[in-house]
């Protein structure tokens, strides 16, 4: 519930660690909040039939400093927060993962051991060459790459991605969606959150449809990303298709 509005109803999903999954959905079917409830920024209603509950890396209780040191968290939202207000250099971006806080401060002991990992996460998220720059200097393609590399330090379990192509022009887009392919043939399990069919990546091969709040359909992109299926959650008769790998979706 947010305020008398119920934004996930009866919502069950269950997601098996390595299972790379996009959630896909219009504005409004509850993705962002599911996100939250997954980011432990908010948390479901109890129910008496235990229902409510919501189970990350098979635990429904956590520290949540220690679950975001598990689950990488890339968003628009994230980067607003380091593109505004006091400027942070990128490298002091990605070190300050390790503490969960905006920036690197007097009072935080950087280690080698920290710096080392800060400079390889970078270099893994296409992202080294950024090194000395400010956050806010940066396009919006370039933070994106940062931010990852933010979220890779900790060598986390999963990486959950929140709309994490907003703002990109197609180059930019392509360039990202490759990187994070990359990560995903890595071993990093992905989970997309997004409402453009072309930006789930051929790894993917487990989509979850959500429609009003409720998981509408899901399985592999064969079985979601059909024209039924694309034309009943979105509410407007839809048109799949596959170019090479990846799919795309039209208004028919």
């Amino acid at each position: 519930m947010q305020g008398d509005r119920l934004v996930l109803d009866r919502l069950s999903l269950s997601i098996a660690d390595g299972q790379h999954t996009a959630i896909l959905g219009p504005n409004g079917s509850g993705k962002s909040t599911l996100v939250k409830v997954i980011a432990r920024q908010l948390y479901p209603l109890a129910q008496r039939d235990g229902s409510g509950t919501v189970r990350i890396f098979g635990r429904d209780r956590w520290n949540v400093a220690e679950l975001r040191s598990l689950l990488g968290i890339v968003s628009p939202a994230v980067q607003l927060d380091y593109t505004s207000d006091t400027p942070v250099e990128v490298f002091d971006a990605v070190v300050s993962g390790f503490f969960a806080a905006r920036g690197v401060s007097f009072h935080h002991q950087v280690t080698d051991d920290m710096r080392s990992r800060a400079a390889e996460a970078l270099s893994q998220a296409g992202a080294a060459d950024l090194i000395g720059r400010d956050m806010a200097s940066l396009s919006t393609g370039e933070a994106r790459r940062v931010l990852i590399a933010r979220a890779l330090v900790h060598q986390p379990r999963a990486l959950l991605l929140d709309e994490p192509c907003a703002g990109l022009d197609m180059a930019s887009r392509r360039r990202f969606l490759e990187s994070l392919r990359e990560l995903a043939r890595a071993g990093t399990t992905l989970l997309l959150v997004t409402h453009h069919v072309e930006e789930i990546l051929p790894e993917i091969d487990h989509v979850v449809l959500l429609r009003n709040g409720q998981v509408f359909r899901q399985g592999s992109k064969a079985d979601t990303l059909t024209d039924d299926a694309l034309s009943d959650t979105f509410g407007m008769p839809v048109q799949a298709t596959r170019h090479g790998d990846y799919y795309a979706a039209a208004l028919d």
